[in-house]
């Protein structure tokens, strides 16, 4: 106990047997700890029992006199004890030392070089689904109209696209009426194209209603149209 005061060394103290530094080393520790000082007075019993049976508390410099038995079950308690300290200490060392190991292998396998993980299937868009490619252009896409009591709310996912581009979505009504159902840019790296899979999905609306409207056109802000999505 020279390198720590320990707990389990009132028992060992109230037979005397603990060696005269550690014995100072638990007197300084008992005067603070109330734990201890309570288990010193339950085992003052036992202590006037040995001692009847001839077991007397030695001074500074005297051997103990306990019994070769009590001594004997005193020390292998103490040394359990200890064994057993050791034991949790190493378990909960090898635990954390895991710990570490498998946050570097997660830091490892995150930050890997090697092929990326495959982009999981974005969720379908709500409302009455139509659908338009255009060959030419590489663009696809589709549009899911949903009527609200000021017009159609348009929902719009778009596939094939490279940028940089400036582009609108129109609807076209049956009688060649034009409204603008929203507008976005198209960085260089595009959409639902190889490098970019993900398409670019938004929402927008226009006053006509669904009856009104044939078609809808994906346009280039400066000319052009990239798609057109039939009714």
């Amino acid at each position: 106990m020279s390198s720590q005061v320990e707990h389990t060394d009132v028992g060992a103290y109230a037979l005397g047997l603990l060696e005269e530094v550690d014995r100072r080393a638990f007197e300084a520790h008992l005067q603070g700890c109330a734990s201890c000082q309570a288990e010193m007075r339950e085992m003052s019993g036992t202590a006037s029992i040995l001692t009847a049976l001839g077991a007397e508390r030695p001074g500074e410099d005297e051997p103990s006199t306990a019994p070769a038995p009590v001594i004997d079950m005193m020390r292998r308690k103490r040394q359990a004890d200890r064994r057993s300290r050791r034991a949790v200490l190493a378990i909960g060392t090898a635990a954390a030392a895991g710990a570490l190991v498998a946050g570097v292998g997660v830091g490892t396998v995150l930050n890997d070089d090697g092929p990326a993980p495959k982009t999981p299937p974005a969720p379908p868009i709500a409302g009455e689904q139509f659908k338009g490619t255009n060959p030419s252009t590489g663009a696809s896409g589709l549009v899911a109209l949903v009527d609200k009591g000021w017009g159609t709310q348009v929902n719009l996912e778009l596939r094939g696209i490279k940028g940089p581009l400036r582009c609108h979505l129109e609807a076209v009504s049956k009688e060649g009426e034009r409204s603008v159902v929203a507008g976005w840019r198209v960085p260089d790296k595009g959409y639902g194209v190889p490098g970019q899979p993900k398409p670019l999905v938004m929402q927008g609306g226009t006053g006509l209603t669904r009856p009104e409207i044939s078609r809808f056109e994906v346009r280039l802000d400066d000319g052009g149209t990239l798609l057109t999505i039939p009714l």
